[in-house]
C-alpha cells in the first residue's frame, strides 16, 4: 500500500497590490512515490515590484522540478540541500545582472513525506506545523533578528547570502498527521489556537487551506496569506526505500550444481562460496547469454540477510556508470536472488597469488579506473565500505571493475552501525575507534589497496579479525619496493594517513595527483633515513662518539 494523502492550497493576495507568495505540491506515483515522496513549498518573495513574486515562484518551481531529478541513492535531506544551494546561486546571479533586482530574495518552506518519516527544510520566516492527537507544534523557527524593532528583517532567505543554511527536521509519520505550510501572513494574526480550530474544524484539506488563508485576512492581516494543508491518511509497509517488498518475499533457491536449472537459467559454475552468500553463473536458455547469479545459502533465511541482498540489488541497479557489473533485469524470476553481468577475467587478488608483480606503470593505472569508479559512486552518496583487492576484477577486455556492493551503503542511514563491515587490514583508523563508514575511509582502502598491490604489504602491518590495532607511521614503500618512484609513494602515504585531515578529500582529488604523476608531484618530502635527514649533525655526532670511545680505550689502556 503506497502512502495516502490529502492535499489543499490556497494564496490570497489580500490587501496588496500583487501576491508575491508562491505555494506548489509534487504528488508522484510508483517507484517515485516510494523513492523521493511527495513534497510540498511555501515562499514569501522579497524586493519589490515583481520581483518578490518572481523569487518565490522560480526556487518553488525550481525545488519541485530538480529534487525529483537528484539520485535515487541520495538521501532527502542530501538532494534538498544540493538542489536549494544551487538554487540560491542562481538566484544571486540572476539579481546581480541589473540594478532593478537588487534585493531579490524569498523564504522557503518545504516539506517532504517518503515512506513512514517526513523531512522538513526551511529559510526565513514562514513556518511548518504538524497536527498531531488535537496538538499543534512548531517545527521551524523564524530566522528574523530578535529585537523588537527588527522582528520584520530577515537573517536567512533564499537570494541573501553566498553562504545558504537551510534548517532541517525530520521524523516518524502517523496515520492522522496533518501539517500545516503558511507565510507570514498567516501566523502574524493566527495564532496556534486559531490555527488548530480550522485544522479540527474542516474535514477536508482544500477547505482547510482556504479557511484558514480567508481568516487571516478577514482578521486584519496586511500582507498575502499563503496555506497549504497535507492530511496523511495511510502509511504504506515499513520497508527498505519502501519498494521491493514483493522481492523480499520470494524463496530462496536450494543449493545448485551445474546442470540444474531455475527459472531457465541452467548453472554453469559456482563461482564464489561464502558464509552467507553464493555466486553461480548461469546461463540464459532463451537467449545463451551469459550472467552472474547471486544468492544467499538456504539456511540464511533471516530478516536482515535477505534485506541486505535486496539493498545489495537496488544499490547496484542505480549504479548505471562506470566500472561495475550492471544489474540484469529478469521478469522470469520466482526466487530470491539478482543477475549480474558477467566478465571473463580475475580479480587482482587472484593475480597477486598467480605470481604476478605489478609495475608501477601498471598501479598508476588500476588506481586511475579505481578512482574514477570510486567517484561515481560518491557522487550517487554510495560509501562501498569494502574495497580490496578481492573485489577488483580485471576483464579479459582489459576493463578493471568494481565487485561486491554487498556492505555498500547510502542515504547517510544504513552508515550508522555499531560495527563497521569490511576486511580489517582496509579499514581506516578511525573504524576501530567507532568512527562511521565514509568517503575518507574509501579513499583510505584504495590506498591501501594500490600499496598491497605494489608491496604486498600492508603500511600498517596485517591486521587480523577482532584485533584493536595501534597505528603508528605508515611503511613507506620503497622499504619493500626500492624502484618505487617519490611521486607514488608520495601519494600511497598521503592516501593512508592515519590523521583522515592528512589525507586526499576526494576521489577526484586522488585521482589528479595520479594522472599527473611525476609531472607535478605532491608538495611532500620523502622519507629518508635518520642518517640521511641532516648528514653534518650525523656526521658531528659520530666524531664525538668516536672521541669518547678513543678517550675511553686510552684509559683502559694506560692502567
Amino acid at each position: 500500500m503506497p502512502l495516502e494523502t490529502a492535499i489543499g492550497t490556497c494564496s490570497l493576495t489580500g490587501p496588496r497590490e500583487r501576491n508575491e507568495d508562491f505555494c506548489g505540491v509534487a504528488t508522484p506515483v510508483g517507484a517515485e512515490l516510494s523513492g523521493k515522496g511527495i513534497l510540498a513549498a511555501v515562499a514569501d518573495g522579497l524586493g519589490g515590484h515583481a520581483n518578490g513574486r518572481e523569487a518565490s515562484e522560480s526556487m518553488v518551481r525550481g525545488l519541485l522540478a530538480d529534487y525529483y531529478a537528484t539520485p535515487d541513492t541520495w538521501g532527502v535531506t542530501q538532494s534538498l540541500d544540493r538542489v536549494l544551494t544551487t538554487l540560491n546561486r542562481w538566484l544571486l546571479g540572476y539579481a546581480a545582472k541589473r540594478a532593478e533586482n537588487q534585493g531579490m530574495a524569498t523564504t522557503l518552506s518545504a516539506l517532504v513525506l517518503r515512506g513512514r518519516r517526513y523531512v522538513t527544510a526551511h529559510v526565513g520566516d514562514s513556518r511548518v506545523y504538524l497536527l498531531r492527537d488535537g496538538n499543534l507544534k512548531q517545527l521551524t523557527d523564524d530566522h528574523v533578528w530578535d529585537h523588537p524593532e527588527l522582528r520584520h528583517v530577515l537573517r536567512r532567505a533564499l537570494g541573501l547570502d553566498q553562504y545558504l543554511a537551510v534548517d532541517y527536521s525530520e521524523g516518524d509519520l502517523c496515520a492522522g498527521d496533518c501539517f500545516l505550510l503558511v507565510s507570514d501572513g498567516v501566523w502574524g494574526v493566527l495564532d496556534e489556537a486559531a490555527l488548530t480550530q480550522e485544522l479540527l474544524s474542516q474535514s477536508h484539506a482544500e477547505t482547510a487551506a482556504s479557511a484558514i488563508a480567508s481568516r487571516a485576512l478577514s482578521q486584519g492581516a496586511q500582507d498575502n496569506a499563503t496555506a497549504v494543508v497535507v492530511q496523511v491518511q495511510t502509511l504504506p509497509e515499513d520497508n527498505f526505500q519502501d519498494s521491493f517488498s514483493s522481492a523480499s518475499r520470494l524463496p530462496l533457491p536450494p543449493v545448485l550444481k551445474p546442470g540444474q536449472s531455475i527459472d531457465g537459467l541452467e548453472v554453469e559454475a559456482l563461482l564464489h562460496a561464502s558464509r552467507v552468500t553464493l555466486l553461480y553463473r548461469v546461463r540464459d536458455t532463451h537467449s545463451g547469454a551469459q550472467w552472474v547469479l547471486k544468492t544467499l545459502r538456504p539456511e540464511m533465511d533471516d530478516a536482515e540477510s535477505v534485506a541486505a541482498l535486496v539493498h545489495e540489488e537496488w544499490l547496484a541497479g542505480r549504479v548505471t556508470v562506470g566500472p561495475f557489473p550492471q544489474v540484469i533485469h529478469y521478469p522470469r524470476r520466482t526466487h530470491l536472488y539478482y543477475l549480474m553481468s558477467w566478465h571473463t577475467g580475475a580479480t587482482l587478488k587472484a593475480q597477486m597469488i598467480n605470481g604476478h608483480r605489478f609495475s608501477v606503470a601498471e598501479i598508476a593505472d588500476i588506481g586511475i579506473h579505481l578512482l574514477k569508479g570510486l567517484g561515481a559512486l560518491h557522487r550517487l552518496a554510495i560509501v562501498h565500505r569494502d574495497i580490496k583487492p578481492d573485489n577488483l576484477h580485471q576483464g579479459s577486455d582489459g576493463k578493471l571493475r568494481i565487485l561486491d556492493l554487498g556492505v555498500a551503503a547510502s542515504d547517510g542511514t544504513a552508515l550508522r552501525e555499531i560495527n563497521n563491515p569490511g576486511t580489517p587490514s582496509f579499514m581506516a583508523p578511525e573504524l576501530f575507534s567507532g568512527g562511521v563508514c565514509s568517503v575518507s575511509s574509501d579513499l583510505y582502502a584504495a590506498g591501501v589497496t594500490l600499496y598491497n598491490l605494489l608491496t604486498g604489504k600492508y603500511p600498517y602491518g596485517e591486521v587480523e579479525p577482532f584485533q584493536h590495532p595501534k597505528f603508528g607511521e605508515p611503511v613507506p614503500p620503497t622499504r619493500y619496493r626500492p624502484d618505487v618512484p617519490a611521486w607514488l609513494e608520495a601519494i600511497l602515504l598521503k592516501a593512508c594517513a592515519r590523521d583522515p585531515a592528512q589525507r586526499f578529500e576526494t576521489a577526484e582529488e586522488f585521482l589528479l595527483a595520479l594522472e599527473r604523476g611525476e609531472t607535478r608531484p605532491l608538495n611532500m618530502p620523502r622519507r629518508q633515513p635518520l642518517l640521511l635527514r641532516n648528514v653534518v649533525t650525523t656526521l658531528k655526532v659520530l666524531l664525538a662518539l668516536s672521541v669518547v670511545v678513543n678517550l675511553v680505550l686510552a684509559i683502559l689502556l694506560s692502567r
